[in-house]
């Protein structure tokens, strides 16, 4: 084990995801689609064969930059590694390009969940690589917010410190330094890997109870807790668990929601109780209004004409709503069965935009889910309710403590900073494919989309469904940077440019 912590993190990864692509190669094999499972297989000890070549080579480098080398093998998993996991996809769909199969695999890993393919086109072992791969992308969102970018005060960290991002300033940042990088990452592993497995095990056989197949179980399973939104029927119309899968995969979507959800939680800047999360109490004050204003709307309206009776309809409307809300503020972007119903109960022309808000917030620091994240919304909230109460009492005191008054002063303006620089890459995506030919709402919906995180929003945003393959190779290499970068966030690619990383 010692001498494992001494291969690049890098190439540890690599290892991981060849001897993955055998999970499908059985899968293959088990349902007699021998040219997927060959596909799967050789490329898996190809790959681990490299690996095994890579690691004697470079086992014995000693980095004296530990904090640059851990924020490169970020970038690099998300953008280099995809090349490595679309060889078995292309390879398994023969009648389409390395390059379609290389975005597939970044769409994945960054856990956007947007796809070129319709369901149908592409066998099951394919459907259960893609979320696998958005599974694994999402545990290492995961793993490293906890282990890498929350010493490094990046990821959401800075906003509870009120300390400059990337100066390490977190409860135990120094006792990680002191460790090496692969030890403090082996370590959360032991911690969370059991957790995200299990729940994932236990959701898997709960759809499978409610009524769905056992292949479609495990890739909504695996895309509810990475938040990815990968479904091989296209989504909840297609899978028969129905409602009752809504239900089961409503109460998984809340891990998407809080760190403290999750064994680590408790070490990072924990509060007294769940009752008083921060993060969990704006997601609970977002699923609730949010829904109840688009069922009163429809109230309202039907008061006025006598169209109260149909209870059935009401009710069905409520949950879908209900449930996309959730699904979409963890930007994982399952629809609702019941959605078709909540947007005809609404009567709002184009409810989607509302969608394309919630996915914007996204869910909590150091989940799986991506956005601008709920701790960054709360500091902003309160930092303007403490504003309005000094322009009725200009001497008052805010008191609730020196943690309190942080996240008010610094800490919102850290999240100010951020959600700035968010918005600014939204404007950039825009502009650059809106040079590629495509007109203002498709250009803004695809780059909303691909920086939060939240692949199937291109359906349900605009007026009429759009479809990442109708994008052209320039427009699909700008969604594809935007995906890394939503997924990598502005800050951690700044702190990359910080000089202090690169001298010595």
């Amino acid at each position: 084990m010692r001498r494992l912590h001494q291969i690049p993190f890098m190439v540890i990864l690599m290892g991981i995801f060849a001897l993955a692509m055998y999970v499908p190669a059985v899968h293959g094999f088990s349902v007699r689609n021998y040219e997927v499972s060959r596909a799967f297989f050789y490329s898996g000890t190809l790959f681990l064969m490299v690996t095994i070549l890579l690691g004697i080579a470079t086992a014995a480098n000693r980095t004296r930059q530990p904090a640059r080398d851990q924020l490169l093998t970020l970038l690099g998993a998300f953008t280099v590694l995809p090349l490595m996991l679309a060889v078995p996809f292309s390879e398994a769909v023969p009648d389409t390009s390395f390059y379609n199969a290389w975005w597939e695999m970044v769409s994945s890993l960054t856990t956007t969940g947007a796809t070129l393919f319709d369901p149908g086109r592409l066998p099951g072992s394919v459907h259960l690589w893609r979320a696998l791969v958005g599974w694994m992308g999402g545990f290492f969102v995961l793993l490293t917010a906890i282990a890498i970018l929350a010493p490094m005060n990046l990821g959401g960290f800075e906003v509870l410190t009120g300390a400059p991002a990337g100066q390490g300033a977190t409860a135990g940042g120094q006792a990680l330094q002191r460790t090496g990088p692969n030890e403090s990452l082996w370590r959360y592993t032991v911690t969370l890997f059991p957790a995200y497995a299990g729940l994932t095990l236990v959701l898997w056989i709960g759809l499978i109870l409610a009524g769905d197949r056992a292949l479609v179980a495990a890739c909504h399973a695996m895309s509810t807790l990475a938040t990815s939104g990968i479904s091989p029927v296209g989504g909840m119309a297609g899978s028969d668990a129905g409602v009752a899968g809504e239900a089961i995969i409503f109460v998984f979507l809340v891990f998407g929601l809080s760190r403290r959800l999750y064994p680590s939680g408790r070490t990072l800047q924990a509060v007294r109780g769940l009752s008083e999360d921060p993060e969990l109490r704006m997601a609970l004050l977002l699923v609730t209004v949010v829904p109840a204003l688009l069922f009163l709307r429809h109230w309202m309206g039907a008061l006025e004409v006598d169209e109260v009776k149909d209870t059935v309809a009401a009710l069905s409307a409520l949950w879908g709503t209900v449930f996309t809300v959730l699904s979409f503020l963890t930007t994982t972007g399952f629809e609702s069965i019941d959605w078709a119903e909540a947007r005809t109960w609404s009567g709002l022309a184009t409810p989607g935009l509302i969608l394309a808000g919630l996915a914007v917030i996204g869910g909590g620091v150091a989940t799986t889910a991506g956005g601008v994240k709920l701790l960054r919304v709360y500091a902003l909230y309160r930092h303007g309710e403490r504003e309005v109460e000094r322009l009725i009492h200009p001497n008052s005191i805010g008191g609730s403590g020196a943690q309190a008054r942080k996240l008010r002063r610094q800490g919102a303006q850290m999240a100010w900073i951020f959600f700035m620089l968010f918005a600014l890459a939204i404007a950039v995506t825009m502009l650059a494919l809106s040079l590629t030919g495509l007109d203002f709402v498709s250009s803004t919906t695809f780059a909303v989309a691909a920086l939060s995180t939240t692949g199937p929003l291109a359906n349900v945003t605009a007026g009429s469904p759009l479809s990442w393959a109708d994008l052209d190779g320039v427009a699909r290499v700008i969604v594809g940077a935007a995906m890394v970068l939503g997924r990598l966030e502005t800050l951690a690619i700044i702190a990359l440019l910080n000089p202090e990383f690169w001298r010595g």
